[in-house]
Order: structure tokens, then C-alpha cells, then sequence
């Protein structure tokens, strides 16, 4: 399990140093695009895109990151009155779902962007198109990644041995 353990904060430091830059390639490039139209009347064609690109990116990598911590999207209303070992079988159930889901649609994606891939078409400067939507299967995955050593976590937890164990 400390492997897991492991693999689980290499992930979260890679999310949190490509979450940051990203975030700061789009400030840069926003402010660089501001300056350059009020001050030059110009500005960098594919920068607007390059923008749009880093906010799908940063989104997915948050997405990882919320999902590595717990602390996804969730609907606790009930839970809170349940005993700690069935809570944990619940969060256990309902990562595996996740789990799943986040696989499938990752698939999904994946057979778009292989039809994306065919279809030539160029994101900016000479990118195929393709590269830019590659975080999206990439991203599904990773979120599925997260959600799985979560359910780990839970079912043991839910099985009555400590998060130390468990982790």
C-alpha cells in the first residue's frame, strides 16, 4: 500500500507543478494579448487560442488534483449521519463507479481524437489539432487513476484496517 501511497503524491506534485504552469502560460499570454491590441492595435494570432488550450488543460489537471485529495464534486447530505465504517464502504461504491465512468469516457475520447487525428485539422502554428485534445482522454484516465487509489483507501478503511494500512 505505500506504494500506492507513493505513486499518489508523484501524481499530485506533477498535477501541481503542470497546474501552475499552465496557469501561468495563460496569464502571461492574456496580459502579453492586452497590451499588445490597446497599445499596438495587434496582437499574436494563436494566442486567444493557445488561452483557450491552457483552460481545457488546467481544467482536467484541477479536475486530478480535486479528485487526488477527496475533494471531487459530492453530495454528503446522508453521510453524515452514517457510522464511519459504512461511510467508507459508500465512498468505496461510489469511487468504483467514478472509477468506471472515468474510464469509459476516457475511451470515448480517445476514439474522437483518433477521428480528430484523421481529419487533419490544425489547432495553431502547425499543432494538429489532436495534440490539443489530447488531456481530455489523458484527463479522464488520470481523474479514474485518482478516484481508484481513493476506493483503495476507503474499502480498507471500510473494512476496518487504518488509512495508515491502507496507504
Amino acid at each position: 500500500m505505500s506504494l500506492l501511497r507513493a505513486l499518489n503524491r508523484l501524481l499530485v506534485r506533477v498535477e501541481t507543478v503542470l497546474l501552475v504552469a499552465f496557469l501561468s502560460i495563460m496569464i502571461v499570454f492574456a496580459f502579453v494579448q492586452v497590451v499588445l491590441r490597446n497599445l499596438f492595435s495587434s496582437g499574436l494570432l494563436w494566442g486567444d487560442p493557445l488561452v483557450r488550450q491552457m483552460v481545457l488543460w488546467s481544467g482536467f489537471v484541477g479536475a486530478a488534483l480535486a479528485a487526488s485529495q477527496d475533494r471531487h464534486i459530492s453530495i454528503d447530505a446522508l453521510t453524515k449521519f452514517l457510522s464511519p465504517r459504512v461511510k467508507a464502504g459508500m465512498q468505496t461504491v461510489t469511487n468504483l463507479f467514478a472509477t468506471v465512468v472515468c474510464y469509459f469516457l476516457g475511451a470515448s475520447a480517445w476514439t474522437f481524437l483518433l477521428d480528430e487525428r484523421v481529419s487533419g485539422s490544425e489547432l495553431f502554428l502547425g499543432i494538429p489539432s489532436w495534440v490539443g485534445l489530447l488531456i481530455i482522454p489523458l484527463g479522464y484516465w488520470l481523474l479514474g487513476l485518482h478516484f481508484a487509489l481513493n476506493m483503495v483507501q476507503s474499502g480498507a478503511a471500510a473494512f476496518g484496517k487504518t488509512t495508515a494500512e491502507a496507504a
